[in-house]
């Protein structure tokens, strides 16, 4: 099956008919971007760039940090110097370092140990901390806005990511990036919202523009949220609808303490001191592509929420 076929054959794909919740990488509490123009290969393992380059994309995969290739939207330029970033999302324990490397080699320094770090929400003290960990300006310091780009892996990010990130860029010059994927084709046009690593999917300029807004202002926007990475799917399906019922949007105001059980899951929800049960429950899977097609079709339906010592809610 080609890649434009792919895209074509996943119905619902990109209209905002299939629902995009849950389905946020539950892999990734610590990355490292890379800036690097191009050309994308299918997977950035084997990207054809300077020997350091390719090496530290190897040792974040085995620290399990996610290495992220980026690009600036519009023309690209030559590097070096090239921006490098390492983040950490983990509750309570977000941040983003900054650097510009004149050579490729200064990567080096981000060896097993400091990666190991990075992955157990460890600030590495690579380069200048711009975001989280109590940095100026905007409420989590200056933030990346990662929109993907990688037509190399499917067509469809390239179809629907880089107009979105162009549109982006003229809203919110200097925050946002192309990237390498992220995970989840099908949702394309996709969004990462880093430190907090927040996915969107389905998004179309304006809904875009209204979740980075909402994101600026420390807050989530539920429409076409997917989830938070590194949490898995059940309890990103509890966080939503949680959220949902109490109206609390504040980035931080709420907390997964606990998923338990294997559908019915039960996870523990706090909301700024208030906690609630929810009860998740894996949905049958909906086959809408081709045979072949490796994307994620599970979800997940909240059947109860419960303020914990009270009566039902829903």
């Amino acid at each position: 099956m080609s890649r434009a076929s792919h895209c074509d054959h996943c119905t619902g794909s990109h209209t905002g008919r299939r629902s995009c919740l849950a389905t946020a990488t539950t892999k990734a509490r610590g990355w490292l971007l890379i800036e690097h123009p191009g050309p994308w290969p299918d997977k950035i393992e084997r990207i054809d760039g300077p020997a350091p380059v390719v090496a530290a994309i190897a040792r974040a995969s085995r620290a399990r940090v996610r290495p992220q290739l980026i690009r600036r939207p519009g023309r690209r330029r030559a590097v070096p110097p090239m921006r490098v970033y390492v983040g950490g999302s983990l509750d309570g324990r977000v941040w983003l370092e900054e650097r510009v490397l004149a050579d490729p080699a200064e990567l080096d320094a981000l060896d097993e140990t400091a990666l190991a770090g990075v992955a157990a929400g460890r600030q590495p003290g690579f380069g200048e901390l711009v975001a989280g960990g109590g940095g100026p300006a905007r409420p989590f310091g200056t933030p990346l806005l990662l929109v993907c780009t990688h037509g190399k892996r499917n067509v469809c990010c390239a179809q629907h990511g880089a107009p979105l990130a162009r549109e982006l860029a003229a809203r919110f010059d200097g925050l946002v990036w192309e990237t390498s994927h992220v995970g989840g084709d099908r949702y394309a046009a996709n969004l990462v919202c880093l430190p907090h690593g927040l996915y969107y999917g389905n998004l179309d300029p304006a809904e875009a523009e209204s979740a980075v807004r909402a994101y600026l202002r420390g807050e989530v926007a539920l429409k076409r949220l997917r989830g938070r990475a590194g949490m898995p799917e059940p309890a990103q399906a509890a966080e939503h609808h949680v959220r949902a019922l109490t109206g609390a949007l504040g980035v931080d105001s709420v907390s997964v303490e606990s998923l338990t059980g294997t559908s019915p899951y039960e996870a523990v929800i706090d909301v700024e001191g208030t906690r609630y049960r929810a009860v998740v429950e894996e949905a049958e899977p909906v086959h809408e592509c081709e045979p072949g097609c490796q994307e994620n079709v599970r979800s997940y339906v909240v059947s109860g929420i419960t303020l914990l010592n009270e009566a039902a809610l829903v």
